[in-house]
């Protein structure tokens, strides 16, 4: 990965420009040649901060951390933790929403070459840790390291939803959603003796996860 780890919008614009060609090309033919040209700029300039078009992709994730740790308002202590967890998780489909062709040319690629996938998943382990990191629970040690898979599991799931999800309010993939978190956090409850910790969250009364308007509280820009 690039030694820079500030993100720019050179990484914003040259990340936008791989999902881009992705989409129109298909990820077989997504070379960096063409991510150059589609981000008006250079291979030359590419050179310093990306080794290949999966860095690229690697740092697409990235971007798509910053613009959801970015939106995501200061904890309240009223809201559980489900309720932080999917409020967060709707909003990176918001910001994945502006590249959905691109992203979904390069899942398709993945599914199809597992050891590409495998390759891509420490990247996204890592976003999960933030993700839980932004909700207020803790990523660090044996425990931190289950949530982050078992958060990822999550994301799965509700990506798959999202896969095929065409409504305008993304009906599908938030109950999708919803469900795989009730599952985690019923999980939760089981094991986090077993790590001397605590569950996700305290014993509430079930209730429907409030969101704003698809869009509201985002600022798309750029697995």
């Amino acid at each position: 990965m690039s030694a820079m780890d500030a993100i720019d919008a050179f990484d914003r614009d040259v990340t936008a420009a791989l999902m881009r060609v992705a989409a129109r090309e298909g990820w077989a033919n997504t070379t960096l040649a063409a991510v150059a040209r589609e981000a008006d700029t250079t291979l030359a300039a590419l050179r310093p901060r990306f080794r290949d078009r999966a860095d690229v992709l690697d740092r697409f994730g990235m971007v798509i951390d910053s613009i959801v740790l970015a939106g995501t308002p200061p904890l309240n202590e009223a809201d559980t933790v489900k309720d932080r967890l999917f409020d967060i998780l709707m909003r990176r489909f918001d910001a994945l929403a502006p590249h959905r062709d691109g992203v979904l040319e390069a899942w398709r690629a993945m599914r199809q070459d597992p050891l590409f996938a495998l390759a891509r998943l420490p990247a996204s382990i890592l976003s999960m840790r933030w993700m839980l990191e932004a909700a207020g629970v803790s990523s660090a040690g044996a425990a931190g390291f289950a949530r982050a898979h078992g958060l990822f599991a999550v994301w799965l799931t509700a990506f798959r939803a999202w896969e095929t999800d065409a409504t305008p309010d993304l009906a599908p993939t938030m109950a999708a959603l919803d469900k795989a978190l009730t599952r985690a956090e019923s999980l939760a409850e089981t094991v986090a003796p077993w790590f001397g910790g605590r569950a996700l969250s305290p014993p509430s009364p079930p209730a429907a996860p409030a969101r704003a308007p698809l869009g509201a509280g985002s600022e798309p820009t750029g697995v």
